[in-house]
């Protein structure tokens, strides 16, 4: 039987995932790869005047501070940020159903678009990938917002929505770009980056 591709050229090397998000968790068991849990609290504050990836990018790095110093030479540091960019405004996580209600209504009827950077941080260097997909909402009733806040509660992402729940099976009209970027991790991007890191 043929070994994954990625795990074989991994080796030795230790893959530490500081997310405790079940998605991106889930993603990496998708990938066939074993990772460690190490988290540390990230105040999650950027500058007012970054825009877009920048922000994603920007909280992505500043996630792997608190490791910088405890990694071992074998180790490779995975942090990621997703950003929901709608009309020049980024949609974070909702604090109550009051914000993520208003969120929902701005996305109803309209495009935006899903960031999520991915940092890679070793002991000698860190490099960042970036994946942008775009999202076309319908036109959302007063209803269906209700139900779905009250039924998934989805304060804990981005835009107040996760693509993989109902909402995304009755709201998604178009997508252009990776879905796994929209859940939360770029899968695609990652195999590479790792692959090439370890070549």
């Amino acid at each position: 039987m043929i070994d994954n591709p990625l795990a074989q050229k991994l080796g030795n090397h230790k893959i530490v995932l500081a997310s405790g998000s079940p998605r991106r968790q889930q993603f990496f068991k998708d990938l066939g790869v074993d990772v460690e849990i190490r988290l540390q609290a990230v105040d999650e504050v950027y500058p007012d005047t970054l825009k877009g990836q920048e922000i994603s990018s920007f909280l992505a790095e500043l996630k792997a501070t608190p490791f910088k110093d405890t990694l071992a030479p074998h180790e490779i540091l995975i942090t990621s940020d997703t950003v929901v960019w709608h009309e020049g405004e980024s949609l974070a996580k909702a604090l109550d159903e009051q914000e993520a209600r208003s969120m929902l209504q701005k996305l109803s009827g309209t495009w935006h678009e899903v960031i999520t950077s991915v940092c890679f941080t070793t002991v000698t260097n860190q490099h960042m990938v970036n994946a942008v997909t775009k999202v076309k909402f319908a036109v959302l009733s007063k209803d269906e917002i209700t139900y779905y806040l009250q039924k998934f509660r989805p304060y804990d992402k981005a835009g107040a929505y996760g693509i993989q729940e109902w909402i995304g099976a009755i709201a998604i009209e178009r997508i252009e770009g990776a879905y796994n970027t929209v859940v939360g991790l770029p899968t695609h991007l990652v195999y590479k980056t790792l692959m090439d890191m370890v070549s």
